[in-house]
């Protein structure tokens, strides 16, 4: 596959459009397993300001989504408790697959398949300007934090382990 420095739309930068969202793109080169610490160190940020989407599940195998600072971890025993839940954990990468329509890697929670409640970590609504994923592997799009809360209805909690 050729690489390019202008990423083709995805379902995350569509929906951003579609709604007037200024958004910048990031593309890098994609390493498996390299994670948001990766991409912050070759794009030049501060992991603190990469934010992680991660697709979990509820006792009921009810999908969410979180989003998390890149250099931190989510205390699923804190998120359980905020939003009422027995527990949460992680879904492994196939049911996050088809909860998305993402490949894990490159999930945002922009333009999902499934339509799923989205958590946000407190003091990423704090920053002022973030990189979260596009919607592709090796795609970073940099906006406004409260873009998560005005198009997602993102709610904060307070989850974060530092890593």
């Amino acid at each position: 596959m050729a690489k390019s420095s202008h990423v083709s739309e995805t379902p995350a930068t569509q929906m951003l459009k579609a709604h007037g969202v200024a958004f910048s793109e990031h593309p890098y080169a994609y390493v498996e397993d390299g994670g948001a610490q990766y991409s912050a160190q070759v794009l030049g940020w501060d992991p603190y300001a990469v934010v992680k989407t991660l697709i979990m599940q509820d006792q009921d195998a009810k999908p969410l989504i979180v989003l998390m600072h890149g250099n931190c971890k989510v205390s699923t025993k804190n998120l359980a408790r905020q939003i009422g839940a027995k527990s949460v954990q992680a879904c492994q990468p196939e049911v996050a697959n088809r909860h998305s329509g993402y490949l894990v890697g490159g999930t945002s929670p922009f333009g999902t398949r499934r339509q799923m409640p989205v958590y946000v970590q407190e003091s990423i609504l704090a920053l002022p300007s973030i990189l979260i994923n596009g919607g592709r592997r090796g795609f970073l799009v940099q906006i406004a934090p409260q873009v998560c809360v005005q198009l997602l209805g993102a709610q904060a909690v307070q989850c974060a382990l530092a890593q």
